[in-house]
């Protein structure tokens, strides 16, 4: 760790979702940026909504997701600042994961490193984790870490 100011900060980017494998991801995420002086960022992508009979309709689907999204953000935040010390990046866009995320890693030079949970009740490891390991590694210009779902909150202190 170096105390430069001119030294560009670790930027650990998780993705955020409803699963449990996605908390062990940010702890691991947080415990490294607290350890190395480096700093998590929040990726989180709303799906489009696909109900467009009525638009009425549509548009209080798609706000309800961004605000179900907002509140998962913000619990999510807390959690990197209790366990890191600081405050997150945060990063809500709208459209298909996937193809938000690669547009996030490539318009935003300061993330270093992608941190994802592996699916614990899965014969794989999850769609984004399959895609990334395989077709969508040649695409990464930062490494990807992937963190066991399974692993407690002692394993990883122990392994960060």
């Amino acid at each position: 760790m170096s105390d430069s100011p001119h030294e560009p900060q670790r930027v650990f980017l998780v993705v955020i979702d409803d699963s449990e494998e996605m908390k062990v991801a940010l702890r691991f995420a947080c415990q490294r940026a607290r350890h190395t002086g480096g700093r998590v960022a929040l990726f989180r992508a709303i799906e489009p909504v696909e109900f467009q009979h009525w638009m009425g309709v549509g548009e209080l689907m798609r706000e309800e997701a961004r605000a179900e999204a907002e509140a998962l953000m913000e619990r999510m935040s807390e959690m990197v600042v209790e366990i890191s010390g600081t405050i997150p990046v945060l990063y809500l866009r709208e459209g298909p994961v996937r193809e938000e995320l690669m547009k996030l890693i490539d318009e935003e030079p300061t993330i270093s490193i992608l941190v994802l949970g592996a699916d614990t009740n899965a014969d794989n490891p999850g769609p984004l984790v399959s895609y990334l390991s395989t077709k969508g590694a040649a695409r990464l210009r930062i490494p990807i870490t992937i963190v066991p779902g399974t692993l407690t909150d002692k394993e990883i202190d122990g392994l960060t």
